[in-house]
């Protein structure tokens, strides 16, 4: 886990002043921060943060740890309650694009993550990048497989 350095949800902020202290149990201030975090914490195995995060009444009963390699985040549109997102990642040596609608709603004063509607595909070597780098596939993270 880092402690400093750019924040992995792309905000541009040190990690340390954007999305550590929301997972340290600081409250959100809206659904954005929150799916942000999220996104942070999967990047960085924070597991328990995760499952907690999540809305009781959707809310699994265990976060299982996965080995997948996080690219980076594009916000895409963000309301009140609704985040829509595309977040790249590798897996074995592909490179995938989660794009995601997520919905979210207050508990006891958090916002938590409700569920998503989402379509995940391998991102086209010509099309753009899902870290967000604004580069083509295959002269960005396609050239690190």
């Amino acid at each position: 886990m880092i402690d400093a350095g750019p924040c992995p949800c792309g905000s541009g902020k040190l990690f340390t002043a954007c999305c550590k202290p929301i997972i340290q149990g600081a409250v959100a201030p809206n659904a954005e921060a929150l799916m942000r975090s999220r996104y942070s914490a999967y990047a960085l195995g924070y597991w328990d943060y995760l499952r907690d995060s999540w809305h009781p009444d959707t809310r699994p009963s265990k976060v299982s740890p996965t080995a997948t390699d996080w690219l980076g985040l594009t916000i895409v549109h963000s309301t009140t309650d609704s985040v829509e997102f595309i977040a790249g990642f590798r897996e074995e040596k592909k490179i995938m694009a989660l794009h995601e609608t997520s919905r979210f709603a207050q508990d006891d004063g958090h916002w938590r993550y409700i569920d998503g509607v989402c379509d995940v595909a391998e991102a086209g070597r010509n099309a753009h990048c899902p870290c967000g780098s604004g580069k083509k596939t295959k002269r960005c993270c396609a050239k690190l497989i």
